[in-house]
């Protein structure tokens, strides 16, 4: 049985996001929480919360701990904010916002 946690419309691209979640995908938890600790990048913090809130799940059903690994780590996109941003001669250009959704799941090994 996975245990799922996500993180909806995170306003960080999912392009930024998706190199910090292929670095845990398929490591122990333990493992996974050191190396977000030690990873020098704003998406580690929200992977690290969201991670930290799956296994949270897990204890609750009274899982093994020691026995828990990042079944799954997906980033998809979430809806775009759109603004524009003033230029010269009257003109204006648009800006994208981007946002993602984090899905963390953990799982026993078996």
């Amino acid at each position: 049985m996975a245990w799922v946690a996500k993180h909806r419309y995170a306003r960080i691209s999912e392009r930024k996001v998706r190199l910090v979640a292929d670095m845990i995908r398929g490591l122990a938890c333990d493992q996974a929480v050191e190396l977000l600790k030690f990873t020098h990048k704003r998406a580690a913090g929200m992977v690290d919360r969201v991670l930290k809130s799956a296994m949270a799940s897990a204890n609750e059903q009274e899982a093994a701990m020691s026995r828990l690994y990042v079944a799954e780590a997906r980033v998809d996109p979430g809806p775009i904010i759109k603004r524009f941003r003033a230029k010269d001669r009257g003109r204006a250009h648009s800006i994208q916002k981007r946002t993602s959704h984090i899905v963390i799941a953990v799982d026993e090994k078996d």
